[in-house]
């Protein structure tokens, strides 16, 4: 705990440079996802290889891709974009899938009940679909935001500084205090953005609080009269 207390300062400047290098990504993820999402619902002919191969970028190694993304794009390895572009890769690779099952959770009577009262096909996808299939798109974002959370640890292998500091120096100076600060720095920040993204959730999508709530009151049995 004396660690801990001394070097407060550390983890809290380290702990806003990870959030930035997380938060980053995290948008950028979810604004390109919507897209191929999108393509990926509409055109069932492409539908299965953009999701496959989306889906295959989450299977390389997180330090593989950091070293071959420079080679590729030529940025410095060391550099916070290059951490930053693999995170953006990573938050695709989870969130088009829940962008295209998203928009296929949507009950094809409202599209057509939209496309009747004069909705367009870009306004009916903002104003209707997209608003429909928030639930579930939101559901990925959280799993997003917290695997970019946990992921973005490993640029310190690359000499990116975030977090991640805590874990190698707390581990080279055999300081576990400053190991176990480390982890519950990235924990704790994953629970509070899950619980923004949840909040902001119920904000925008009222009607799903409502809709389990009325699901909650069917679902409670009812006592026979004795």
């Amino acid at each position: 705990m004396n660690w801990v207390t001394d070097n407060l300062g550390l983890i809290l400047d380290l702990t806003l440079v990870h959030l930035r290098q997380s938060i980053i990504p995290i948008v950028l993820g979810f604004v390109l996802s919507l897209p191929l999402g999108w393509v990926a619902w509409r055109y069932r002919l492409v539908r299965g290889p953009i999701i496959v191969l989306t889906g295959l970028l989450y299977t390389i190694p997180s330090l593989a891709l950091l070293i071959l993304l420079p080679t590729v794009a030529g940025y410095s390895a060391r550099s916070e974009a290059n951490l930053m572009v693999a995170l953006t890769i990573y938050a695709i690779a989870i969130l088009v899938r829940a962008v295209s099952d998203g928009l296929d959770s949507v009950d094809d009577d409202v599209r057509q009940a939209a496309t009747a009262t004069g909705f367009a096909s870009f306004r009916r996808f903002w104003t209707v679909e997209f608003p429909l299939a928030g639930p579930v798109i939101l559901a990925g974002l959280r799993v997003t935001a917290v695997s970019t959370i946990s992921l973005a640890t490993v640029g310190i292998l690359i000499g990116v500084s975030n977090l991640g500091y805590l874990f190698t120096n707390g581990l080279d100076r055999r300081i576990i205090a400053e190991v176990f600060a480390g982890v519950i720095a990235v924990v704790v920040i994953a629970l509070i953005l899950d619980l923004i993204l949840l909040l902001i959730g119920r904000a925008l999508m009222p009607w799903t609080t409502a809709a389990s709530r009325v699901t909650a009151s069917r679902a409670v049995p009812v006592r026979a009269a004795a």
